[in-house]
């Protein structure tokens, strides 16, 4: 039986407590908090978007960095393995729109529940208000990990499930990064992601509290369309948020020309351009000496007729019957394109995750096993994974986490 320490109590590292305990060793969950799961209760706004019911190929496309990292992950412990856990511990799910599985109670305490049940029943040792410093080795092997308070405590493995940068409060201030360079990791730099963006166009501020719906956001860095998702998205004081766009953010990084990169919405994407011409037509033919402005609300949300007059170049003022076709047809173009420019991300307070870590080159796939130190493990947002909303991210951690405890030798 050998000694192993999780450090942090999150997904991740409940995940690999109870796998380790299950695989035959005395464990030991280190936890900063004074309660497991912090981050868990603020999921899924409150509810906790456990994990995706989706098939495994839909799974990795919605992996955004490394996914062939997690292939072997994945395999061990998928989604559907992680259902019937939970279940099993006395926390019933259920499957909303989009795959997203939640508990049937709607309570995010509820997972936290189970998961504390399975540390008890496997026979996991506790301890909260317990910050580590760094995890401690002796030529190339764990020995342990040495507190805040200067005291070592002696482990033959030690898993780092230390969690990201995001959501400070709960815990995640990026300590697992230190513990990791001091002993030879490389950490690739780290951003916010799934974070509402920040965009130049003063008109944008005017539509703060507008919501849209069924609409498709393509995001494009210089001349290259980098990401384009259907759904809802949400406009801010700063820029806009919401679902699609915070998915887009995601890719922010990806994009090296930083001052040229857009956001285009199509307003009605469900009807091609030779279509909303027609329905301009009709519109227009039905209210032919009335005022532009008084028309368009039967087109668009009242708070976004005047948006779409200035952007179109049209007087609000002009009566139906005025009105060009240049001019209309510039109206349905920027129907179909509305542009903004993206001025930058909002910052980790904001992010429901962190993009970066540490680099997955350096890590054992099949283990999630330092290449460097033995007896080192890594799982959940420490790494450099992510992912797009819908339960994925939670997902990894998961998964990574059971790899790391049952993979502990």
């Amino acid at each position: 039986m050998s000694r192993v320490i999780v450090i942090g109590g999150g997904a991740a590292g409940m995940m690999a407590a109870v796998a380790a305990a299950e695989n035959g060793h005395k464990v030991l969950l280190l936890e900063k908090n004074e309660k497991l799961g912090k981050k868990l209760y603020i999921t899924g706004k409150g509810r906790c978007n456990v994990t995706n019911a989706c098939e495994r190929d839909k799974f990795f496309e919605n992996i955004v960095s490394n996914p062939k990292f997690l292939y072997s992950a994945f395999h061990a412990f998928d989604n559907m393995q992680l259902m019937e856990m939970i279940a099993n511990a006395g926390c019933p799910l259920k499957v909303e729109r989009g795959e997203r599985v939640f508990p049937v109670s709607d309570h995010a305490s509820d997972i936290t529940a189970a998961l504390q049940h399975l540390l008890k029943e496997k026979g996991v040792q506790i301890r909260f208000h317990t910050v580590v410093r760094d995890v401690t080795a002796a030529e190339g092997q764990v020995t342990g990990v040495r507190l805040a308070d200067g005291s070592v405590l002696e482990a033959d493995a030690v898993v780092t499930a230390t969690g990201g940068l995001s959501y400070q409060t709960t815990g995640s201030t990026g300590d697992g990064y230190h513990m990791a360079q001091i002993l030879g990791h490389t950490i690739k730099e780290c951003v916010p992601a799934l974070v509402p963006v920040e965009i130049e166009e003063e008109w944008c501020r005017s539509l703060q509290g507008l919501s849209l719906k069924n609409v498709t956001l393509t995001m494009i860095c210089g001349k290259k369309q980098v990401y384009q998702g259907f759904g809802e998205m949400l406009f801010t004081h700063y820029g806009v948020s919401g679902p699609l766009v915070l998915s887009a953010s995601s890719y922010y990084g990806r994009c090296k020309e930083k001052g040229n990169i857009w956001f285009t919405i199509d307003l009605k994407p469900a009807l091609s351009v030779e279509q909303l011409d027609k329905r301009f037509l009709r519109e227009f033919e039905e209210n032919r000496n009335r005022q532009i402005k008084n028309v368009l609300g039967r087109l668009y949300p009242a708070k976004l007729v005047p948006v779409m007059l200035m952007v179109s170049g049209i007087n609000g003022e002009q009566k139906v019957n005025e009105i060009t076709k240049e001019q209309r047809q510039h109206l349905i173009e920027m129907t179909k394109r509305l542009s903004m420019r993206i001025k930058g991300l909002r910052g980790f307070d904001e992010a429901v995750i962190t993009q970066g870590g540490v680099t997955v080159r350096e890590i054992n796939p099949s283990t999630m096993e330092s290449k460097y130190v033995k007896g080192l493990y890594f799982a959940g947002e420490v790494l450099d994974l992510d992912a797009l909303t819908g339960g994925f991210n939670l997902q990894i951690a998961w998964s990574t986490g059971f790899l790391a405890g049952m993979s502990i030798l």
